[in-house]
């Protein structure tokens, strides 16, 4: 997913499996879980995320928020254009600043979301660009910042190499669900990550089926 030159049919297939995949198993009520750790009391509460793909983690927070009354309007930022057009026609429902753009050179001129955070994003990057983004995301949010991840473990690697066989027909989901999970972290891979970025405090929850939940709140809050 990580090319430019896919096709608009091709990506929105692969976005509709990754719902699917999100909602099944689990990976929408991690993200919700995240939120309800960092939620304030603020009267209108704004959620951002990076690598935001097709938007439907943030309809899942959405649809959270809008039944335990909670006002909230979202950020959603990814520089793939064909994803966030896909978001769009998605969730036009949604009340959400779609933003077309590498996340690291947002800047938020007026406010600063309340809370930031990936799902299923940081397994693309290498432990150099992840370090910066971890303090990106410090910086840039108010309450604080999670993310929502994969486990590196053999089992996770083969139980998706033939789930993503036997039911995908998304030839990007069959080829990167395996390069995903051997690219995605161990606590300790974590740990190390936040040392070398200073950013304290945090906590790195497991999560099924092969999640980390990763939570850092901003000191004064």
């Amino acid at each position: 997913m990580d090319g430019d030159d896919i096709p608009f049919a091709d990506m929105a297939q692969t976005l509709k499996e990754l719902n699917t995949i999100n909602t099944r198993l689990g990976g929408h009520a991690i993200t919700v879980q995240g939120i309800k750790q960092l939620l304030t009391n603020n009267r209108l509460l704004i959620i951002c995320e990076i690598g935001c793909g097709g938007g439907d983690n943030l309809f899942a927070i959405y649809k959270y928020c809008t039944q335990h009354n909670i006002a909230v309007k979202f950020i959603g930022i990814d520089m793939n254009a064909e994803c966030i057009t896909f978001a769009k026609q998605q969730y036009p429902q949604l009340p959400c600043l779609w933003i077309c753009s590498d996340y690291a050179v947002v800047e938020f001129a007026r406010e600063k979301p309340d809370i930031i955070f990936s799902s299923l994003f940081c397994h693309h990057f290498t432990n150099e660009q992840l370090v910066p983004m971890l303090q990106w995301l410090r910086n840039n949010s108010s309450a604080g910042f999670f993310i929502n991840d994969l486990q590196r473990h053999w089992l996770a690697y083969y139980l998706i190499k033939y789930i993503t066989r036997f039911f995908s027909r998304s030839y990007l989901v069959k080829n990167d669900a395996c390069l995903s999970v051997a690219r995605s972290f161990t606590r300790h891979n974590w740990q190390q990550l936040f040392r070398q970025a200073g950013i304290q405090p945090y906590s790195i929850k497991w999560k099924w089926a092969f999640r980390w939940l990763v939570v850092a709140k901003n000191n004064h809050t």
